[in-house]
Parts: structure tokens; C-alpha cells; sequence
């Protein structure tokens, strides 16, 4: 399976967002979200992200309107647990597969949100992780199952068979399930019951350390689906020039310093494990690695917004490319103003990303075929083998089975 790429389309933003000015309301619109939609398909993306928050437009129903424009175009849909049950999601979300022919991808989203403003609850830091881990194990049951029964601490249903099912293709039986979190109680979700760990942008020695932490855990649980995937959500600001990209990363960080783009971090609410891991990183330095840019950090950036990676499309994807090397294989980038980074981005990173897909692709057909090259001589020569003590033991034969080369009698 090839490499996946996709955007990012926030259902909302404000002028400031991710420091940048040139936004405005109209972004909101159905006719700006659909025009950004049919820029990542007409421009190489594989689909985007659709964030989720309470007090924004409702990310399922603009997947859905989103899904009906567009022909290729995948929606990645974060949600909630406690915003749905499961069985209703799970319906939802297969009427859609089914409805678009098997391009949705899901998100599942644990971190703190207002969760008083649509009637959950708060809870402590397990509780939530075991709920999550509990929607997650009886969603994929609803989707390759009938007749479900579940009597649960969080969630009940008996006897359901959701209708019409997900689309099956290949490998596939149902729609990807992607998962955040970097707390021990997230991991162990992430381990055992997620199809893709997405990470933030952190440094290669972060990753590279998560990855096999996460790969150990899942044995120790005994997982019991397919191998956890990796992926990553970063900002790639790509310019002609690495001069010129980081110029403009820098100014743009200056206009965050100076108060003039949009806080992401709100203050009445703790900071998550894997957002405080990335705000730790500017005191290493404001560039890890080779140009992984932590500044934006310090003034409002959060989430992928948090760690920046700047340079001409050859370094972001030299930089994409040591990720891949560490086993990521989903990646979602994004760079404001949105339509324009999907344009240049779609037209100067996506094909260096491709081309380093393909040679990875024939290094490993190579690879293949030069270990399967000598078990095969081998398997030839014990049969050559065999073929010549038959021949040799046979002794004369006669009439027909002689002729047919099989020895009389037999």
C-alpha cells in the first residue's frame, strides 16, 4: 500500500489563525470548504483532516455535504466519544462509506473539549481512555458484525446489526480508525485498539522512541487486529528557497510575538500530554533536527501548529522522508493561507514525495526478489534431486505405466 496524503480543512477559523491575517469569515462557507475539497483532488491530495471542537460547525455533517461534492476526495472526521454513541456513529458513519464508496477515514478524539456544553461529563484521565478504548472495540464489532450484544460500563446495545454496512475492498473491512494521545492511559487505547497512532510534529528521537514503545506495548496486550499504523500531523511551510521559506517563517512567528495572531492554548483547561510535549521542545532549541521549527510554540501556536517544518520542497521532503524512515506512513500537512498551500504544496512537495514512494517501492520489489532468488535455486535443486534417485531407483517398467513413466504396479 502506498504512501497516504492528506490536507487539513479547519470546519472554522478567525483572522490571526495560525498566524496568518489573510482569512476571513467566508472561509466558513459551504462554497469555500468545497472549493478547498476539489483543490486537494484536482491537485494530488488524498483528503483532509476535519477537526472537531464544540462551538464550530458540526464535522460530520460538513464531511458529508464535503463527501457528495467530490468524486476522491477522503474525509478525515474527528469526533468525540461522548458526543455520540456508538451505535448511532457507527451507522452514521457506515451510511456514508457506503454512500461515497469506502472514502471515510475517522479520527477519534479524547482530549479535553466543553463537554458540559453538549451534556458529558467530565471524568478523570482513565475513565475517559477507558470509554474511548470501550467505543472504539464496539464500533469495529458493529461494523463486522450482526447481531451485536454489548453490556458495557459506558455503552449497551443488544441484538444490533448496523445497515447498510461499510464498504469491504481488499484489506479493508471497514473505515480507518486514527488515534491521538501521548499519556500512558492513550497509548494503551492506541496499542490495542486503534488502526493509526497520529503523532504532532515532535523531533526524529521522540518518534523513533514512541514508535517502539508503542510496538512493544501492543505485543505485550496482545493485540488482536492488524499491526498499529503511524502517522503525523505538522504544519510544512514550503517556499522556492530555503532562504526565502525561512524568512517567512520567522516573520510570521514575529507577528505572533507581537499578539497579532489567535491564541490556541485556553487556559481554563489543562494542557494535554502530547501538546505539553511539543511546547517542551523550544527550550532545546527553536530548530531540532534539521528544520523542524519550534518558535511558533512560544506565541499561540498549538497542535500542528506548535512545531513548524520550513525549507524548499527538497528539504520538507528530505525531512518527510527520515519520518518515513522511522515507519510513519500517514501523513497530514497543512500551511495557511489554506487553497494557496494546497495549490503549491499539491504542485512542488506532493511529487518529490511520490517519487521517494516509488524508489522505496523498487528498492523493497529488489530486496524481495534477491531473498527469494536463493530459496528458490534451493527448492529447485532438492527437486532436481529427487527426479534423478526416481529415475535411478525405478528399474525397468513395462507396458503403458512404463510408457507414462510410472513403474508397473503402481
Amino acid at each position: 500500500m502506498s504512501d497516504e496524503y492528506l490536507w487539513y480543512i479547519p470546519n472554522q477559523v478567525r483572522p490571526g489563525h495560525r498566524g496568518d491575517d489573510d482569512v476571513t469569515e467566508k472561509h466558513n462557507s459551504l462554497a469555500t470548504l468545497t472549493a478547498h475539497a476539489h483543490a486537494l483532488e484536482e491537485n494530488g491530495w488524498g483528503g483532509a483532516l476535519l477537526g472537531t471542537g464544540w462551538g464550530r460547525p458540526d464535522t460530520f455533517t460538513v464531511a458529508t455535504a464535503l463527501t457528495a461534492r467530490t468524486t476522491t476526495f477522503r474525509p478525515l472526521i474527528a469526533i468525540r466519544p461522548g458526543y455520540w454513541h456508538p451505535a448511532r456513529f457507527a451507522s452514521a458513519a457506515a451510511t456514508l462509506d457506503q454512500l461515497s464508496g469506502g472514502r471515510v477515514l475517522i479520527n477519534i478524539v479524547s482530549g479535553t473539549d466543553n463537554l458540559a456544553a453538549y451534556g458529558d461529563r467530565e471524568g478523570d484521565q482513565a475513565d475517559r481512555y477507558a470509554r474511548t478504548a470501550e467505543f472504539l472495540r464496539l464500533v469495529r464489532r458493529l461494523w463486522t458484525e450482526e447481531g451485536v450484544t454489548h453490556d458495557g460500563p459506558h455503552f449497551r446495545v443488544a441484538d444490533s446489526t448496523v445497515q447498510p454496512r461499510p464498504v469491504v475492498r481488499g484489506t479493508r473491512r471497514h473505515p480507518t480508525l486514527y488515534f491521538g494521545g501521548a499519556s500512558p492511559a492513550a497509548e494503551r487505547v492506541a496499542a490495542t485498539e486503534a488502526d493509526v497512532q497520529l503523532f504532532w510534529g515532535e523531533p526524529l528521537d521522540g518518534i523513533r522512541e514512541r514508535i517502539a514503545r508503542l510496538t512493544a506495548l501492543s505485543a505485550q496486550l496482545g493485540r488482536a487486529h492488524a499491526p498499529l499504523g503511524f502517522g503525523l500531523r505538522i504544519t510544512t511551510l514550503v517556499r522556492d528557497t530555503t532562504e526565502r521559506a525561512w524568512a517567512d517563517a520567522e516573520a510570521r512567528v514575529a507577528r505572533m510575538a507581537r499578539g497579532e495572531g489567535v491564541a490556541f492554548r485556553d487556559e481554563r483547561r489543562p494542557t494535554a500530554v502530547g501538546q505539553q510535549r511539543l511546547l517542551d521542545l523550544a527550550a532545546r532549541g527553536d530548530v531540532l533536527d534539521d528544520n523542524l521549527y519550534t518558535a511558533p510554540g512560544r506565541y499561540g501556536g498549538g497542535g500542528a501548529g506548535t512545531t513548524w517544518l520550513v525549507g524548499s520542497a527538497a528539504d520538507v521532503a528530505a525531512a518527510l522522508g527520515r519520518y518515513r524512515d522511522l515507519g510513519i506512513t500517514h501523513f497530514v500537512l497543512s500551511d495557511t493561507p489554506y487553497l494557496a498551500e494546497i495549490r503549491r504544496q499539491g504542485h512542488r512537495l506532493l511529487p518529490l514525495l511520490r517519487a521517494r514512494d516509488r524508489d522505496r517501492a523498487a528498492r523493497d520489489r529488489d530486496r524481495d526478489r534477491d531473498r527469494a532468488e536463493p530459496a528458490a535455486r534451493d527448492r529447485a535443486g532438492t527437486a532436481g534431486e529427487g527426479r534423478d534417485r526416481g529415475v535411478a531407483g525405478a528399474g525397468v517398467t513395462t507396458g503403458a505405466a512404463g510408457a507414462a513413466g510410472v513403474p508397473a504396479g503402481q
